[in-house]
């Protein structure tokens, strides 16, 4: 379902992305197409990208392609998701102890909605921290 949604192929265009989105989240998924993880969170996301169009927008990054932040944002896990408000990184306290990313596949989409709209309400009040509807703390996560 990758092919749905756009790409961004250089580091230049990922911080344009970031950058000039003035009203909406930015999120943005690292990894690769052909990851098995990748390839469901890309369908969730997919699907969502029409219903959250007002308040966000979604991008994909192949991380082999653009390697310019995998240090920077510690890009070690297969699929990798980050929000972004104003050129802001927004951290989501998801219960699991890392706040700055999603790295498993969100198969729910309404829970995938939920989490944007509430990185939108916190980020549009100057949260740099916002706390998920659903804690994820658990070894299921679905």
């Amino acid at each position: 379902m990758s092919y749905l949604l756009p790409h961004l192929r250089t580091g230049w265009a990922v911080d344009q992305a970031i950058l000039n989105e003035e009203d909406r989240v930015v999120v943005v998924r690292f990894g690769h197409d052909y990851d098995p993880v990748c390839m469901q969170m890309d369908e969730a996301l997919s699907k969502i990208a029409d219903k959250v169009k007002n308040f966000c927008v979604v991008y994909l990054v192949d991380i082999t392609e653009v390697p310019d932040f995998n240090t920077m944002y510690e890009l070690y896990d297969p699929c990798t998701v980050m929000t972004f408000f104003r050129n802001k990184h927004i951290m989501i306290d998801l219960g699991t102890g890392n706040n700055n990313k999603i790295n498993w596949a969100l198969t729910n989409t309404q829970e995938l909605i939920d989490l944007i709209e509430t990185v939108y309400r916190g980020a549009r009040k100057g949260r740099g921290l916002v706390v998920s509807p659903k804690d994820y703390s658990t070894k299921y996560r679905y």
